[in-house]
């Protein structure tokens, strides 16, 4: 998922929604916008699909105000409808709110039954509702006190905008695995799960949220307080590798850099003699040049990417996703037709892109097919909101290098190392490699929450 926040700036819901365009590769399930008006009222709307097909009848208009929050939604099959479009919005005696929020709770299922025995009832599947029902068993107190007690009940790798009818909360994970940035704009301020929302809003990038802050927009400008002085920088390798776009910077690493520096390392650690490099449109193609260059061996677009067609990666059925591999890519048979082929991908999740691909090439008449992945091998099951659910689900997750190659059909099959995934990162000395490593940088929670 992605989430926005524009603060203090008129006009607020149509900067949010060209700053969520660009946002949308994180999410093509659904989106919404929250604003609140000079008197306070809120005006929501919020619709299941691209941004294009949810807003399209002048919704825009009857958003009025200078503050509000949006949010595109990528949702496993188990978490998808309406109902979990966020943003959510709460009335409370205490005072109303709405939230919006990216990544996952570890300790979801211990904090539902908590609240539940304590009376809360439930009418979605998100993590900002139960957020949003910790909030509210502070109401008697100050809202940045309620917000930094919740957030303290919670463990994962998450971010949250949180909006008053008078400001804006910005909250992130103190693993810092998410990513979560600020910009000003004109008198006010945005906030973007990455700054490329920044350029299409006008906005000028001011710096990250730092793990275990919440940073507070209002009237009086901006504010931060520590809800966790237990604060890491752990940002996810993932986003680094794939769901960033590549004009993004996160944690001081532009990720257009990272992923050339990954190709490069990529070659010094898997070599292959081939007759050109192809990289797999979109997020390899920063990874291809980078082996490309490193190599000597040309470059050259052997695929071309439908644009209308979405990310196979966060359809939330499998059936979905591979129908998508079929629509999404074509390969340039002028070009590959006799040709050794370096096909650089960025990642393998459950491997059925890159077996479609490998078999295009194949049959555009490629004469041998080398694929190089630039991330470590994808053994372990991730718990801060990368959708695999279950170890089965992985190529890797009980296969040897040889053996995931053959059910490929490649000719050969190369990963980049943890420590070069580590040390292609300029920002981040230390992302996490949970999926391709099992060290979790968090405690995990399989144990049944006890009764107080």
């Amino acid at each position: 998922m992605g989430v926005l926040a524009v603060s203090g700036v008129p006009g607020a819901s149509t900067l949010i929604y060209y700053g969520l365009h660009n946002l949308q590769h994180r999410g093509q399930e659904g989106g919404g916008i929250i604003t609140f008006d000079e008197q306070g009222e809120p005006h929501s709307y919020r619709g299941q699909g691209l941004l294009s097909e949810i807003f399209t009848n002048g919704e825009l208009d009857h958003l009025p105000g200078n503050m509000g929050i949006g949010s595109v939604k990528y949702a496993n099959a188990s978490k998808g409808g309406l109902n979990n479009v966020e943003p959510l919005y709460f009335r409370h005696h205490s005072g109303d709110f709405a939230i919006a929020g990216e990544g996952n709770l570890i300790n979801a299922r211990q904090v539902s039954e908590y609240l539940e025995r304590h009376g809360a009832i439930f009418q979605t599947d998100t993590d900002s509702e139960l957020l949003a029902s910790l909030i509210k068993k502070g109401n008697a107190e100050d809202r940045i006190v309620t917000i930094v007690k919740a957030l303290n009940m919670i463990e994962g790798g998450f971010t949250f905008v949180i909006m008053t009818r008078s400001r804006i909360y910005a909250c992130r994970d103190k693993y810092g695995i998410k990513p979560l940035c600020i910009g000003k704009l004109g008198d006010g301020y945005v906030v973007s799960s990455e700054s490329c929302a920044f350029e299409i809003m006008g906005a000028e990038f001011i710096r990250d949220v730092e793990p275990g802050e919440i940073v507070t927009l209002d009237h009086h400008g901006m504010r931060s307080t520590l809800y966790s002085h237990f604060n890491r920088h752990r940002m996810c390798a993932m986003e680094y590798i794939y769901f960033a776009r590549p004009d993004s910077d996160i944690d001081g690493c532009n990720v257009h850099a990272y992923r050339k520096e990954a190709g490069r390392r990529l070659y010094r650690e898997c070599p292959v003699e081939a007759d050109m490099v192809v990289g797999v449109p979109e997020s390899s193609l920063s990874a291809a040049m980078g082996y490309a260059e490193e190599s000597g061996i040309p470059y050259e677009m052997g695929l071309v990417k439908h644009k209308y067609v979405g990310r196979t990666f966060i359809e939330p059925v499998q059936s979905v996703r591979e129908l998508g591999v079929k629509m999404k890519l074509s390969p340039v048979r002028s070009i590959v037709k006799g040709k050794r082929i370096v096909l650089v991908d960025d990642s393998i999740v459950r491997g059925t892109t890159s077996l479609k691909i490998v078999k295009l090439l194949r049959d555009a008449g490629a004469t041998e097919v080398h694929v190089r992945i630039a991330s470590p091998m994808m053994r372990f099951t991730c718990h801060y909101g990368v959708d695999t659910s279950t170890p089965e689900e992985l190529l890797c997750s009980h296969r040897t290098l040889e053996e995931a190659c053959k059910v490929l059909g490649a000719d050969s099959l190369g990963y980049l190392s943890p420590e070069s995934t580590r040390d292609s990162c300029f920002g981040c000395a230390d992302p996490c490699q949970a999926c391709f490593t099992g060290e979790y940088p968090t405690l995990l929670y399989d144990e049944s929450v006890e009764n107080d």
